[in-house]
């Protein structure tokens, strides 16, 4: 076999075999095969798509390519979610507890962030002691136990994927449905779930910015993870504002311990509700959606989420007596209020500014290797829709420093303030096949 016929074949627009495509993964990974070639074949890729199977072959390529974790040993049905990013999602520090609450098996492999704020683990490293560093066995009968382990992503877990990712940065192929499907399906299938389900974000903080594209993307996931025999859906939600209130690392463990509370943000409760629905269904622990959420509802109402919460943090080491006492996450020094100099509604937040104010108090990082500051952040006193009088604190900044002129210039410039009620639609679509 030989790599420029596999080039020529895919440039001509005909479907590559599982071979072929195992050949070429497998050669690029163990060096065998040069950058330009491999450039060059996903050239053709961007612009010839894939077939469904060619898709689902290329991913569990992928997987094969490394270390797979094998979650077998743990009972019952494994359910991983995730998201494709945004500004202020804090999803999964509240659907863990809350879906690990009805039995479900919460067994996540996170990582870290880069951008806007921390990821999963470095929002949990917010609570003193907590630690992802725990052996396989640990993790294995924590989650047997107590339903809800995290720990931090396999330095060997897709490397095929890894280098691929490094060259279509440098190749203008990013932004290939194909490529970024297969992409972030090889991690979620590597990491050993049996269902999956996606949070596809669209809009002005999202990968995707039209419905269409956000669309097509969570389709070309979703059928991948089925014909792969991982039971697979999708739903498409709103960036078109920050999710909730709070954009940090501590800010967000403490909206999430809120809304387990059942006195979060309207919009961070109804998605994380109707993701947990979905995780809950697919877990075998509900007939219905309706059923599903009910029974969600019932956690939060009843503190067993919340208490779940604590039980996942001990289990890691963390103090767990933030749940009950915020005030020891950690704090900023300085609090300033972004005040709005005109009356009138919230019409749009920029959800991207946003997230880079955040950044740029320190809440986020721009290299793998950059410190983060856990306390910082922004919390969102006015969301869309909101009336504001000119004088109302649109958003309280949480900064180390006094020097924070240009995140308030981030942000006034950022809110727009007229005369129409707007409302935006959080749930844009589902998507099961």
């Amino acid at each position: 076999m030989r790599m420029v016929d596999i080039i020529a074949k895919k440039r001509d627009g005909e479907a590559l075999t599982k071979e072929e495509i195992d050949f070429f993964v497998e050669g690029y990974t163990n060096d065998e095969i040069p950058d330009y070639q491999v450039s060059s074949l996903m050239m053709a890729m961007f612009f010839n798509d894939m077939n469904d199977e060619e898709r689902a072959n290329l991913t569990m390529a992928m997987v094969a390519s490394g270390d797979q974790i094998d979650l077998s040993e743990i009972e019952g049905v494994k359910v991983d979610k995730h998201s494709t990013g945004g500004v202020g999602d804090t999803t999964t520090l509240v659907l863990a507890p809350l879906v690990a609450a009805l039995d479900v098996p919460v067994a996540k492999m996170s990582g870290r962030g880069l951008g806007h704020t921390g990821g999963t683990i470095d929002k949990l490293e917010a609570v003193e002691g907590f630690h992802v560093e725990i052996s396989e066995r640990e993790f294995t009968d924590i989650v047997n136990r107590d339903k809800v382990a995290v720990i931090g992503q396999s330095g060997n877990l897709t490397p095929a994927d890894k280098k691929l990712y490094a060259l279509r940065d440098v190749t203008a192929t990013v932004n290939s449905i194909p490529l970024i499907a297969s992409s972030i399906m090889s991690k979620k299938i590597a990491a050993g779930a049996d269902a999956i389900v996606l949070d596809v974000k669209v809009g002005d903080g999202a990968f995707m910015k039209t419905e269409e594209d956000a669309a097509e993307l969570a389709s070309a996931m979703v059928s991948i993870g089925n014909n792969v025999g991982r039971n697979t859906m999708a739903i498409i939600s709103s960036m078109e504002e920050p999710l909730g209130r709070a954009i940090g690392n501590a800010l967000e463990v403490q909206e999430a311990i809120e809304t387990l509370r059942g006195e979060g943000p309207r919009d961070l409760t109804e998605l994380s509700l109707e993701l947990g629905s979905q995780m809950v269904v697919l877990g075998g622990k509900a007939e219905t959606l309706e059923e599903a959420r009910e029974k969600l509802q019932g956690a939060i109402e009843d503190g067993s989420a919340l208490e779940k919460f604590k039980v996942f943090l001990e289990n890691q080491g963390g103090d767990a007596s933030i749940v009950d006492d915020t005030g020891r996450l950690p704090q900023a020094k300085f609090k300033f209020e972004v005040e709005s100099t005109e009356a009138g509604y919230v019409e749009e937040i920029g959800s991207e500014a946003m997230g880079v104010a955040s950044s740029m108090l320190g809440a986020g990082r721009q290299t793998k290797d950059d410190e983060i500051d856990l306390a910082v952040g922004l919390m969102l006193n006015k969301k869309v829709g909101d009336r504001v009088e000119a004088g109302d604190s649109l958003v309280t900044i949480y900064s180390n420093t006094e020097a924070v002129e240009a995140v308030k210039t981030k942000i006034l410039d950022n809110y727009k303030i007229g005369g129409e009620e707007k409302d935006i639609p959080l749930i844009r679509k589902v998507i099961t096949e």
